[in-house]
């Protein structure tokens, strides 16, 4: 992998990860951008014990523009985009509209991951090399991001789908340096620290493993991943991967770790799209560990998986978070776990 940092003409930092040593990323940024000003706040509800950040200024974000206009495509002459060069392999780019920033309580970062130069191609379409080379963008950017002052969680995901509410359809994700743990890891450590306490054992390791045993909800089985649709899913279309030796986060991946993944991960997305008439809108989500150790021991309870979810519940038919699940957080799933493995096996 070769990495090349530049400067957007408004001061964001923007990063060239190429597949080739060969590769040359000189391009310069010529637009007249002013320098960004984000207004972010945090306010923390005492109810729930959680953050929410304000961030007024995301409502004038792009939104949904055509391919001719797209912000996230090669610059070519007559049209400047936010990557300065006429092509690219990965390229990572901090977001113009981040939700934190702007003050003392708002810190954090929020970076665009651009998979593809292709407008119209996809994560499932990569070829295994550059699918490996994002596993390796990923890493990247959470052992930096994670050292930033004030960072407490490093959260990389891709939004796929308008159905999902994707607001650009350039095949990318992002990756927000949140300056707190975000609320599912720090329940899912709560309840590690529980059942560590009750029993000696690592919850996440007895999760993996009771599913391995089970083999009704496996997905796919390699040398060091397995996927599987868990047993208590929350959503109509859900699968975790998880490595089978336990670490921390990304960083921690070896190289044949990091082979597996994308080739095992590449196959799933095709069995995802396979399973209804047309692509699958999804949100494939990394959980891994806090940035840093702390007295708590979070990072030693950690296990390392990505969560790939899709609120799509039949041909034509969406899961929407209506009262039970938006007003009091309780989850309904109208699909059979099992009957979803199933199709995914077969698909």
């Amino acid at each position: 992998m070769k990495r090349t940092e530049g400067v957007l003409s408004d001061g964001r930092r923007i990063i060239w990860f190429d597949e080739s040593d060969d590769a040359v990323r000189d391009g310069i940024d010529r637009r007249p951008l002013p320098r960004v000003a984000l207004a972010s706040q945090l306010r923390f509800d005492p109810l729930l014990g959680e953050w929410t950040a304000i961030a007024t200024h995301r409502q004038d974000r792009t939104f949904l523009p055509s391919a001719a206009e797209c912000p996230l495509c090669p610059t070519i002459p007559g049209r400047h985009t936010e990557i300065p060069t006429p092509d690219y392999d990965v390229v990572v780019f901090e977001n113009r509209f981040s939700a934190f920033g702007g003050g003392p309580d708002a810190r954090g970062r929020c970076e665009i991951v651009c998979f593809t130069s292709d407008h119209s191609s996809s994560f499932g379409a990569l070829t295994p090399a550059r699918a490996r080379l994002v596993v390796d963008v990923w890493a990247d950017r959470t052992a930096q991001l994670g050292e930033l002052p004030g960072v407490r969680h490093v959260f990389p995901f891709e939004n796929r789908g308008a159905d999902i509410g994707v607001t650009l359809h350039h095949p990318h994700g992002q990756i927000y340096a949140y300056p707190y743990v975000s609320p599912l890891p720090a329940r899912m450590l709560a309840m590690a620290r529980t059942h560590a306490a009750a029993t000696g054992r690592n919850l996440f390791a007895d999760v993996l493993a009771a599913e391995r045993e089970a083999g009704e909800r496996v997905v796919l089985a390699g040398r060091y991943w397995t996927a599987f649709v868990p047993r208590a899913a929350r959503w109509p279309v859900e699968v975790h991967l998880y490595p089978h030796r336990r670490m921390p986060d990304l960083p921690a991946l070896r190289y044949a770790e990091r082979d597996e993944f994308a080739e095992l991960y590449l196959d799933l997305l095709g069995r995802l799209d396979a399973l209804y008439d047309d692509p699958l809108p999804y949100v494939a989500a990394w959980q891994q560990a806090p940035a840093r150790p702390d007295s708590d021991g979070d990072r030693d309870l950690s296990h390392l998986h990505l969560r790939v979810f899709s609120i799509r519940r039949a041909p034509g038919k969406l899961k929407y978070l209506a009262g039970s699940e938006s007003g009091a957080g309780a989850f309904i799933n109208d699909v059979l776990p099992e009957a979803v493995a199933q199709r995914l096996r077969t698909a």
